[in-house]
């Protein structure tokens, strides 16, 4: 496979999968909470992006903005990834956008075996087709047509995640969490003009925005790049697909909406999908190390 095969059976591995199962969960709370905020969405992003800034400077204490142009690169990769899925979900409807962006796994493919030298295995494959499969079930009853560019930039903001996950393991020796910290200033910066028009939003949803930032944005994706220095960066696309699986338990825990047959089916495959990679990734392993 690569280098990165003798990693595979550490610990430290079991431990990055479990962060990356709760940076999937903490990022699923996104739709519903967005919902609640009657406010230009890229006002939220921007808003969100701030306190999420606040909350990583204050981890990293004395951050090095200048470190690398790896650092500027992973930066505005994770920018590009909000901005355009935000816009994309104002453009399409909100299911193409997610769809489309979870196209990612395709392009971390080529992107990882460009700048890591991670290759691609048979099981890694199979795994892309399926779960791409079952991402299309799930969202069988909601996809539509669309408009176009709203399509495009959707697929453009699985581009710049794709980036994103392959960039910040790149600095996997480093301090990576300063290229999040960079892309959340530079998603303030660019969507401020957004921020100051028009009136602002009731007290209340600060405090929302404030909790995004500091949780829902900020500890989710601290935990992913702890978790990016010990898995692939395909694996590191891989398991936060249950995001969009989630989405709907909150809907039906909160609105008691029930999803369809479809989506249940489409969920249960990428489930499947992605824990018997892992399974078998660790199963492998273990026997080769007994060897």
């Amino acid at each position: 496979m690569t280098e990165f095969k003798t990693a595979q059976g550490n610990p430290e591995r079991t431990k990055a999968v479990i962060l990356l199962v709760i940076t999937a969960i903490l990022w699923s709370t996104s739709g519903l909470l967005i919902k609640m905020i009657d406010w230009n969405p890229l006002a939220i992003t921007g808003v969100r992006s701030f306190f999420a800034a606040i909350m990583l400077w204050g981890y990293t204490k004395k951050p090095k903005l200048n470190r690398s142009g790896w650092q500027w690169a992973a930066a505005f990769a994770y920018a590009g990834t909000m901005i355009c899925f935000v816009v994309a979900n104002k453009m399409t409807t909100s299911a193409n956008a997610i769809l489309l962006q979870y196209t990612a796994p395709i392009y971390v493919v080529f992107f990882a075996r460009l700048f890591l030298g991670e290759k691609t295995s048979r099981i890694d494959w199979v795994t892309i087709v399926v779960v791409l499969a079952g991402m299309g079930l799930f969202f069988k009853e909601e996809l539509a047509p669309g408009a176009f560019w709203g399509n495009v930039l959707a697929v453009v903001s699985g581009v710049f995640f794709a980036l994103t996950a392959v960039l910040l393991r790149k600095q996997r020796d480093g301090f990576p969490v300063e290229s999040v910290l960079l892309g959340n200033i530079v998603t303030a910066v660019v969507t401020l003009p957004f921020i100051v028009r028009g009136p602002l939003p009731h007290s209340s949803v600060w405090l929302i925005l404030a909790l995004m930032g500091f949780f829902q944005i900020g500890l989710s994706y601290l935990l992913y790049t702890i978790a990016l220095k010990n898995v692939s960066a395909l694996e590191g696309v891989l398991v936060p697909l249950l995001e969009p699986l989630l989405n709907p338990v909150w809907v039906l825990v909160f609105t008691g909406e029930k999803p369809g047959i479809w989506a249940l089916v489409g969920g249960a495959i990428v489930l499947c999908a992605v824990t018997f990679r892992s399974l078998f990734l660790t199963a492998r392993d273990a026997k080769t190390k007994v060897r």
